[in-house]
């Protein structure tokens, strides 16, 4: 059964918003007491968060669809909705989070380090928020919006210090289990280590982690063996180490060619050249091993290398490797910069931004996108008039009527607000305040006209009729 899994497709929803409410205060003496509905409840967001105590992505193999919980509805009685509850996935350290084309999202690194993958909808407005000195009483709420669905790719890639690189059984393994206090299953077949193996190593008062990378081939970064699915996890390493077999029973294969060959693997994976290297002949209690060391040495000492003789069964060399590896991290950590502060980051929006496009399509249909339309129209109850005049309102006083006249929309023209998949498409109609206006404020409820005084309400009317009459003003009859 798969215990190990660095790669996963994960189908996230976070939660929707809980709808307004539509609801007048009643009671006896007073059966219109104004507008009391309350606000729906946000939804819940899925956070990816950094847990050491996580290992391998293996939960997400199995149960790959997750969703948060929904907001709860408004009520009467200026009563909010409830707010879903966020449901945290916990990663282990160094998961990389990409989208379905391969764009990294998330770099989580750091016990507690956090990403939103999917955010949850806003709550609706209920009417008693969105009254006004003009919409005393609205008839409608707003409703609550979708949750973000997202589709996202973890990526597993092993937080350590060292990583072991080289051939199938050329002693990795061995050689991390007498490092550190790591178990890892050890056989002399090909491809024992099929998961990464980590281990604590304490050198003096460096403590660092060493990984134990499944062995490398030639023709792994192209896919082949078991290399190009653990080639990942050497990017975060500080220090490479090659573990060259100098006991090897394969007559083709010696430690100077397995090194060009794993070289040329990690020169092929790309991004690995400026890490400092450290090379490993290991198996020198057995005589050959020991002969053929001592003969190559002088070899890659003239590369450049740092060269250490070991035995990882008879413990021979390893107190001078372990030194020499913390001596290498802690270079290695110097010279990266310290972490600074949080900091806020404020992009102004350019003065001339809109917030929204208006394009004309092949077809003639007028497609209007921005965050503001496409959230408002979410929020509409295409049922209930009062709802649908509402938008109209907010559109026309973000000026998309204005911008639809300017691309050279018609009345009847079909105006899409949205994007194809899931637009609301409408044949436009300009608005004509004159005739709102002789119809009533959108949203005004006239029956609370009785609660204000006889001559308030007096010029209330007066100043429609004269307002109504400027309209009409230049009109010829007929």
């Amino acid at each position: 059964m798969t215990t190990f899994v660095d790669r996963v497709e994960l189908h996230v929803a976070a939660g929707n918003g809980g709808h307004g409410c539509a609801s007048v205060h009643r009671e006896k003496f007073k059966p219109l007491g104004g507008p009391d509905g309350g606000n729906g409840g946000r939804g819940g967001d899925v956070i990816l968060t950094v847990d050491q105590s996580i290992t391998t992505l293996l939960d997400y193999h199995h149960s790959p669809h997750r969703k948060a919980t929904n907001g709860k509805p408004g009520e009467g009685g200026h009563r909010s909705g409830k707010d879903g509850q966020d449901l945290v996935l916990p990663v282990p350290d160094g998961t990389v989070v990409l989208d379905k084309a391969g764009n990294v999202l998330a770099d989580l690194v750091g016990h507690g380090t956090s990403f939103v993958a999917a955010q949850g909808g806003r709550g609706g407005l209920g009417n008693a928020a969105l009254a006004s000195a003009r919409r005393k009483a609205p008839g409608f709420a707003l409703l609550g919006e979708p949750g973000d669905l997202r589709d996202v790719v973890l990526e597993l890639k092993t937080v350590a210090d060292v990583a072991l690189v080289g051939y199938p059984s050329a002693g990795k393994s061995s050689l991390i289990s007498v490092l550190s206090a790591a178990k890892p299953k050890i056989a002399d077949y090909p491809f024992t280590t099929l998961v990464p193996n980590l281990g604590v190593v304490t050198a003096g008062s460096t403590v660092y982690t060493i990984a134990d990378v499944p062995g490398l081939i030639p023709g792994a970064s192209q896919g082949k063996g078991l290399g190009l699915e653990f080639l990942r996890h050497v990017e975060r390493c500080s220090v490479l180490v090659h573990v060259l077999d100098t006991a090897t029973l394969e007559s083709d294969r010696d430690p100077v060619s397995d090194l060009d060959i794993i070289e040329e693997e990690l020169r092929q994976y790309g991004g690995l050249g400026d890490r400092p290297r450290i090379v490993v002949l290991n198996k020198i209690d057995v005589p050959d091993g020991k002969d053929l060391a001592e003969m190559v040495r002088p070899d890659l000492q003239a590369r450049g290398y740092r060269v250490f003789e070991v035995s990882a069964v008879a413990h021979t060399g390893l107190k001078e490797l372990s030194f020499a590896l913390a001596e290498l991290v802690g270079r290695a950590r110097a010279a990266k910069p310290k972490e600074e502060a949080t900091r806020i980051v404020i992009r102004p929006k350019a003065v001339d931004d809109a917030g929204f496009t208006v394009t004309l399509e092949e077809d003639g249909l007028y497609r209007v996108r921005g965050e503001k339309p496409e959230r408002w129209v979410r929020q509409t109850d295409f049922n209930n008039d009062e709802a649908v005049g509402y938008l109209a309102d907010r559109l026309n006083r973000l000026g998309v009527e204005e911008e639809l006249m300017k691309a050279g929309a018609r009345a009847g023209d079909g105006v899409a607000i949205g994007p194809e998949d899931n637009a609301v498409v409408f044949d436009w109609e300009p608005t004509v305040m004159a005739g709102a206006e002789m119809l009533g404020r959108r949203g005004e409820d006239h029956r609370l006209d009785e609660t204000r005084p006889a001559a308030q309400r007096r010029r209330d009317r007066q100043a429609e009729r004269d307002e109504a009459t400027q309209e009409f003003e230049g009109f010829e009859p007929f």
